[in-house]
């Protein structure tokens, strides 16, 4: 059977992207609320109120909630259960400038747009008649909608499920996941409540071209992962009129740029499959304004995406990057100075920089050792405080604070070091390899799925291993091993107040993700548009086949 779902899904979608569900706003708890609204008006809500809850966001700054459904089937009496997923927050639409009223109505802003003339590609998609435009409409309501759909589907036809159906519209997947998070205790308190079982779980996340003659449309399995490795550098201050008399940390940071940024051999590899290199979000010294004196500190991140890589070995590779990066300064100020002395007249001598590369943890171990209890009480009560009298402090900025004040504080050598650190967080990888039996049937159920509705479109549709963006996926399983995850923990200045893994929760769910999720192109852009047949036909009959195949 082939779902005729299109103006539905559609029409949902109309009006789930016209509610301005910006992250951090109060449009999270609208669109939540409008979701929620929506299932209590079918009859198997009605009739079964338990199954759906408004659930608030736990250990968050803002209000805003997720809405939480549940079908059981009554086919059988498994109790086998796939989890739905997709976020109901957007990014910002500050890019939109005079256009930003329109950003949420689709056809407003498609006349906007045309006007504009931005390229042959955007106007002859607006032309086409095949595009949705508008904040959202492809990262993801179109996923969401068409997974609502799915869900008012079984609720009138439990007969076909032998197991249950659990739909999560979670918020805040655009900053730091606190929806998906607080899911996790709900999911892991139905699993016990209704002695569940769950076997997968399915993201409908976007996905957009490769290049532009790509005209497939993809199906992944598994998901990308992603750590943010972070520097704090300290070097040594000096006037500019004695340049030689200091060390620049910004000169550091700019050559641990260098080494980082586009470095293909930090790339992470399997299956066929290759990560886009590292590349710097951030890089600052901590100098309050103008002076002329060298600064003291700066720091610095990185985006480092994995797909089989530990905590532990990139933290291994960043901390020989650093060591590599350190010694090419050491290098290059003594080079410079000696050809500076050679040009003045002045007599050389070696400048006295040795390089100094630490671990966090490694950093804090050594305060630990010289000042037991004193010290690592003394942090642990600095960033209690820096939390509660923060609470919206950003993660990163929070944890190079908690480095800054135990370099300034506690280190009695205030030699140049560079001390590396994670300071986002932890979005873990998941491989889908068959290796065991719920991957092999949630492969075999979507490939079946995929042969089913290629009769129903022009495009081919193809099967990819890794989501190649950062997901709430991730919070779906956990493979690091023991040794990988205490190289986070260790690592991360801020675990334990204001963030900590959810490990526990994740294990307790530990299934299998496929993103089977909504196509079209430029997320997060102004022209973000979906391809309507694809995302509002094709896709929940991918997702419907997948389901009835292992719950029929």
């Amino acid at each position: 059977m082939y779902l005729r779902c299109y103006d539905e899904v559609k029409g949902l979608t109309k009006d789930l992207v016209q509610i301005p569900s910006v992250v951090k706003t109060s449009g999270e708890a609208h669109c939540a609320k409008w979701i929620y609204n929506y299932y209590n008006e079918l009859d198997y809500f009605k009739q079964n109120p338990e199954h759906l809850m408004l659930q608030q966001t736990l250990n968050d700054e803002i209000e805003r909630y997720n809405t939480i459904s549940m079908v059981r089937g009554t086919k059988g009496s498994s109790n086998r259960t796939i989890i739905l997923m997709g976020h109901l927050d957007t990014v910002g639409v500050e890019d939109f400038g005079d256009m930003e009223e329109n950003a949420f109505n689709s056809e407003e802003l498609m006349k906007q747009l045309r006007n504009l003339n931005l390229g042959e590609d955007v106007n002859r998609d607006i032309d086409s008649g095949d595009y949705m435009f508008g904040r959202g409409a492809l990262d993801m309501k179109a996923g969401v909608a068409g997974q609502m759909y799915i869900m008012k589907y079984f609720s009138q036809h439990p007969d076909l499920l032998d197991g249950n159906l659990i739909a999560i519209a979670e918020a805040d997947e655009e900053d730091n996941s606190h929806g998906i998070i607080s899911a996790l205790k709900i999911l892991k308190e139905w699993k016990e409540l209704y002695d569940l079982e769950y076997i997968a779980a399915i993201n409908a996340d976007y996905s957009t071209p490769y290049h532009e003659e790509d005209e497939n449309r993809y199906i992944y399995f598994g998901t990308i992962g992603k750590l943010l490795p972070s520097f704090y550098v300290t070097g040594k201050e000096t006037h500019v009129g004695q340049a030689y008399g200091g060390l620049d940390p910004n000169l550091i940071v700019a050559e641990l740029t260098r080494n980082i940024e586009l470095n293909t051999d930090l790339c992470d590899e399997s299956h066929g499959e290759v990560t886009i290199p590292p590349i710097s979000l951030k890089q600052s010294d901590l100098k309050p304004g103008y002076t002329v004196q060298t600064a003291l500190a700066a720091y610095s991140y990185y985006n480092y995406f994995t797909l089989t890589m530990s905590p532990k070995e990139v933290m291994d590779k960043m901390l020989d990057i650093a060591t590599l990066s350190f010694d090419n300064i050491v290098n290059f100020t003594n080079n410079s100075y000696k050809t500076y002395c050679e040009k003045s007249g002045h007599t050389y001598t070696r400048l006295p920089w040795v390089t100094r590369v630490y671990s966090w943890e490694d950093f804090y171990n050594e305060l630990a050792t010289i000042h037991g209890d004193r010290y690592t009480v003394y942090i642990r009560n600095f960033a209690l405080d820096l939390h509660e009298q923060n609470p919206s402090m950003d993660l990163r900025e929070f944890s190079m604070k908690i480095i800054d004040e135990s370099w300034k504080k506690w280190s009695d050598d205030k030699s140049p070091a560079i001390i590396i650190y994670f300071s986002s967080l932890y979005y873990a990888s998941i491989e889908i390899s068959g290796q065991d039996k719920q991957e092999v049937d949630l492969i075999q159920s979507v490939t079946k799925a995929i042969h089913f509705v290629q009769d129903y479109t022009d495009k081919p549709i193809v099967k990819k291993m890794f989501y190649p963006y950062i997901s709430d996926s991730s919070f779906m399983a956990i493979s690091d091993d023991r040794e990988g995850l205490r190289a986070l923990e260790g690592n991360m200045p801020a675990w334990g107040t204001k963030y900590n893994h959810p490990i526990e929760e994740i294990k307790a769910i530990n299934v299998p993700v496929v993103n089977i999720g909504t196509y079209g192109k430029d997320g997060h852009k102004i022209t973000e548009r979906v391809h309507m047949k694809y995302s509002f036909e094709n896709i929940p009959n991918i997702t419907f086949k997948a389901i009835k195949n292992l719950l029929g």
